[in-house]
């Protein structure tokens, strides 16, 4: 019997190691072992070779040894990313454009939730290291303290020496929602402004009142409401948020046509508010939100928003990251432009 069929039967019988796959190619385990981590060497081996590699891995179901794997090159190949919430969609969004990038430079990566706990954002940074990542992500997420490993923010608040960031432009954000209603017809707008101590909060207000001078729009005392605190989050919604806020500003005042909100979240929680009350969206309150999570195209009506392109800035934010890890030199910021989706939560000013 030839001895790679007789390889081929007992290789059923116990775990397939790298040096199975060797004896059985004819090659060397450190080809194998580049070819399969995807190492920059992999690029100086021929493709023919590298394919059957691929191939007698998918046959014999071959798993990397990890361990043997930090072993070998004293690396965990690990991150962490640390979020205010995990099942929120904004986090979502973030967190799978981050998972395809690490997934195809073969890196783990584990999740952690620190809910608003102002203790628990000042200790997970250090139990974060105790698990031998080689970087982290921090989503919304404020840190005070330089960090040993490379550290890469989606958000503004995460401002801490070495961080190196991906942002919106919040400029744009709020100049897109404002043109598209002011299109509309609509002057009398009411407007969220986010938690204070968010990372967008700060940089998106001032983008509103610069914007709403450059166009002559009145931003009223009356027709603004604040979202309270970003600790707050972990107590009440942002849609629960968005929807007391609607309810004080209505209780103040109903004149106002349009609402240009923080996010989607108290967008959506607005509308509610707003039908509660017996008006209807958009005929006599049109609503923007800004994100473009899953449930905006779904809800009714379907909500109008400026996108921010999530899934993108996970990825930027993942590739940023492993660049980094690996030595090379990233911009400190990288700024992202947004884009107007219009749907139906929007109509012409009923003047």
């Amino acid at each position: 019997m030839p001895p790679g069929r007789k390889m081929v039967q007992n290789a059923g019988a116990k775990r397939v190691t790298l040096k199975f796959l060797a004896e059985y190619l004819g090659l060397s385990p450190t080809t194998v072992s580049v070819v399969l981590t995807n190492s920059p060497l992999s690029s100086t081996i021929a493709k023919p070779t590298k394919d059957r590699v691929w191939e007698a891995a998918r046959k014999f179901g071959y798993r990397p040894n990890l361990f043997a794997r930090y072993l070998h090159t004293k690396r965990t190949f690990s991150i962490a990313v640390l979020v205010p919430e995990i099942g929120d969609e904004f986090s979502a969004m973030l967190i799978s454009g981050i998972e395809a990038k690490l997934s195809e430079a073969k890196f783990n990566y584990f999740v952690e939730s620190h809910r608003f706990a102002p203790q628990q954002i000042e200790d997970s940074p250090d139990t974060l290291m105790d698990r031998q990542v080689e970087g982290m992500i921090f989503i919304n997420t404020p840190l005070k303290k330089e960090m040993p490993v490379p550290v890469v923010a989606i958000s503004d608040i995460t401002n801490a020496p070495g961080v190196t960031r991906i942002v919106i432009d919040n400029y744009q954000v709020v100049l897109l929602g404002l043109q598209h209603l002011k299109e509309l017809g609509h002057t009398r707008i009411a407007f969220f402004k986010g938690p204070e101590g968010n990372g967008d909060t700060e940089a998106r207000w001032k983008a509103t009142l610069h914007a709403c001078g450059e166009m002559g729009i009145s931003v009223k005392p009356e027709l603004t409401a604040s979202m309270g605190t970003y600790f707050d989050a972990g107590e009440m919604s942002m849609a629960e948020r968005g929807y007391e806020a609607a309810k004080m500003l209505m209780g103040k005042s109903r004149d106002f046509t349009a609402l240009l909100a923080f996010n989607d979240g108290s967008a959506i929680g607005a509308m509610r508010a707003i039908q509660d009350a017996g008006l209807t969206v958009p005929h006599d309150v049109s609503v923007v939100g800004i994100d473009d999570i899953q449930i905006a195209g779904f809800i009714a009506p379907r909500l109008t928003t400026v996108r921010q392109p999530l899934k993108t800035m996970g990825e930027m934010a993942a590739s940023t990251l492993l660049h980094r890890i690996e030595g090379g030199e990233v911009a400190a910021e990288s700024v992202v432009r947004p884009e107007l989706v219009v749907r139906e939560s929007t109509t012409p000013a009923n003047l």
